[in-house]
């Protein structure tokens, strides 16, 4: 089954409006963040919920019937509610990517919104409110920042080019972590879904993912491929379908670049 081209456009405007008025929400709140531990390794603040709340309600105005995937449910586990309706869509949503730059009033994150049909995310959004920039991507378009169509570049991992780097590594560190860091300019953001979109704005020539859940990567992968990016785990397979019946918060191993440097990084991954 094929999804009609002007159900993905309204689809894509509604996500766009969601991810601004979470975002707006979100800048209201940076300097009176009150955070709390979750799962005993991660940070979750009062703003978290409240920006999803506003982008679930925003969302079931129009769709009352689609699925969620998100990452602030009770107990510190995901919310999730199956779609009511065929065919069947899900919303994967992050309110705050960036939750630990976010509670340390350090404006570097990003809403991050996907819609998966079939397993395969069809709309992606990604807001980051302090610099108000927006990237989109839709099944069949062109990936965008704010109207302008966005390509991945060719250069290789070196010593003038950046690769976003993960900071969730198991002890003792990789071996690759330590030559990656040695071979680029690498970076660190704090935010999954900004490593993301910056590759697909050929700012990053690639990312590497050690921990990021569905909701991290959803819209980012999308729009780093629709830019021309390679998106697969470290041993070079493709992240997408998943179920999303069936997911409760797994993690993945991620590795997006574009075609020059992506196969450089799948042989240096040791995994």
């Amino acid at each position: 089954m094929n999804l009609e081209q002007q159900d993905l456009r309204q689809m894509l405007e509604t996500a766009v409006v969601a991810a601004r008025l979470a975002g707006q929400r979100a800048m209201e709140s940076i300097h009176y963040v009150k955070a709390t531990v979750k799962n005993g390794t991660d940070l979750v603040t009062e703003a978290d919920r409240a920006c999803q709340q506003i982008i679930i309600d925003r969302i079931k105005e129009t769709f009352p019937d689609h699925g969620f995937i998100a990452e602030e449910g009770e107990d510190g586990k995901l919310y999730k509610r199956s779609p009511r309706s065929e065919p069947a869509l899900w919303w994967v949503i992050d309110p705050i990517d960036g939750t630990t730059n976010f509670a340390h009033g350090i404006p570097i994150f990003a809403v991050s919104i996907a819609v998966l049909f079939e397993g395969r995310p069809v709309v992606g959004v990604i807001f980051d409110p302090a610099t108000d920039a927006m990237y989109t991507a839709v099944a069949g378009g062109d990936a965008q920042l704010d109207g302008r169509r966005l390509e991945v570049g060719a250069e290789d991992v070196g010593p003038l080019t950046s690769v976003g780097l993960d900071s969730h590594f198991e002890s003792p560190l990789p071996a690759w972590v330590g030559t990656l860091i040695n071979q680029s300019r690498f970076r660190n953001f704090g935010t999954t879904a900004l490593h993301l979109a910056y590759v697909a704005g050929n700012g990053l020539v690639a990312m590497v993912a050690c921990t990021p859940k569905l909701w991290d990567i959803a819209a980012g992968a999308m729009i780093a491929e629709t830019a021309g990016a390679v998106v697969t785990d470290w041993r070079g397979q493709p992240l997408f379908p998943v179920d999303p019946d069936c997911y409760e918060g797994a993690s993945f191993q991620v590795l997006v670049a574009n075609k020059t440097a992506h196969p450089k990084l799948t042989a240096s991954l040791e995994v």
